[in-house]
């Protein structure tokens, strides 16, 4: 399925960086001792952005929501419907929720535990994140 390529800009750059390298990373402020995500420039509780890290983390979650495509609009998307789009609980980062595909996969529940892999997108050959089922 034609995904969008993002282009990085600085409070993301890492995350991208990180996703060509096959790796998920996240925002953590050390000041607050929380993740965060989406990417921002200063932690929305402490208003630090010196106390902010990117951490490596395994990214094995969970399906907190999902919904099936079946229709759309976008005519470079109507070949590949029906499609999924997920949204993840990632285990090791509290609070955070990560939203993205989850190709193949015709019986998605909530709950169901998943890990992540990187996509190549078409346009500008940036890797993104989706998600695959754990056998």
């Amino acid at each position: 399925m034609p995904r969008q390529s993002p282009v990085p800009e600085t409070v993301d750059r890492e995350f991208f960086a990180a996703a060509n390298r096959g790796r998920l990373v996240v925002q953590y402020c050390g000041r607050c001792d929380r993740w965060q995500y989406p990417p921002t420039t200063r932690c929305p509780v402490c208003d630090g952005a010196e106390s902010f890290l990117w951490r490596e983390v395994e990214g094995r979650g969970t399906v907190y929501s999902f919904a099936v495509v079946h229709d759309t609009q976008i005519a470079s998307l109507r070949a590949d419907l029906p499609y999924t789009v997920v949204v993840v609980s990632l285990d090791e980062c509290p609070g955070v929720l990560m939203l993205s595909h989850l190709p193949g996969a015709a019986d998605v529940a909530i709950g169901q535990a998943v890990r992540p892999r990187f996509a190549v997108t078409e346009a500008t050959g940036q890797r993104v994140p989706e998600w695959e089922p754990l056998s």
